[in-house]
């Protein structure tokens, strides 16, 4: 019998990560990472996944962990932070936090997983974001870590094609998360879900990506609300 995948997804407590890891979870044996222990157990009660509750930005804490996984078929990037404000305004530590989280640990994480990629000839999702497209003001820190996480993932995609691993970013416009309160909130506008689009379309698009087939490699996916702002 052969065994089914095995995919590891930052982030799956919740929001975006928490819906890949329900679209997944009836071909893959899933490894969910999270910040919120209560919510990730949850989920991973739910979906008979393995709980990854390691601090990404912790070095040691991530190279231990990764170094108990010795094959994967599916690395999903979804874990991060928006932290809003005008270049004026915005401290130091801001920016830091905010390249550390979507950049530097994903480059860290992706780069300790890159032998059990290859082995598997894997395939790995970076969740980016329309900032990684466009930025406006009061957003530059976040999307400063949006355009550095598609540099990320375009010179990866070319030094990882002759080892067989595909990469997918994906550019989700305002999604409706507990993240996206958020940010309304450092805006100081109104929470409208109706104008935004739920997690489950973009863990749809994902699924797509990663079941193309071998002859397929979807590089870039672009998903837009059909009504309202795109962050």
């Amino acid at each position: 019998m052969t065994a089914r995948p095995i995919a590891l997804i930052t982030g799956g407590s919740r929001g975006v990560g928490a819906a890949i890891a329900r679209a997944l979870a009836p071909t893959h044996d899933l490894i969910l990472g999270g910040r919120d222990g209560t919510a990730l157990r949850a989920v991973c009660d739910e979906l008979g996944a393995r709980p990854w509750s390691v601090e990404l930005t912790d070095e040691r804490a991530v190279a231990e962990a990764a170094a108990d996984v010795q094959r994967l078929d599916l690395l999903v990037h979804s874990a991060g932070v928006a932290r809003l404000g005008t270049v004026a305004e915005l401290p130091v530590r801001a920016w830091r936090e905010t390249m550390e989280v979507n950049v530097i640990a994903v480059a860290e994480l992706t780069r300790l997983l890159l032998p059990a990629l290859r082995a598997a000839r894997g395939h790995v999702v970076l969740i980016n974001s329309g900032a990684g497209r466009r930025a406006n003001p009061g957003w530059a820190a976040y999307a400063a870590s949006k355009f550095a996480l598609r540099a990320l993932a375009d010179a990866l995609r070319q030094e990882e094609e002759p080892h067989g691993v595909r990469i997918t970013s994906v550019y989700p416009g305002r999604v409706n998360t507990d993240m996206q309160r958020d940010v309304r909130e450092q805006e100081g506008g109104a929470f409208e879900p109706e104008r935004y689009l739920v997690p489950e379309s973009v863990a749809r698009a994902v699924v797509a990506a990663v079941t193309a087939g071998g002859d397929a490699h979807i590089t870039e996916i672009d998903i837009r609300p059909s009504a309202g702002p795109v962050a």
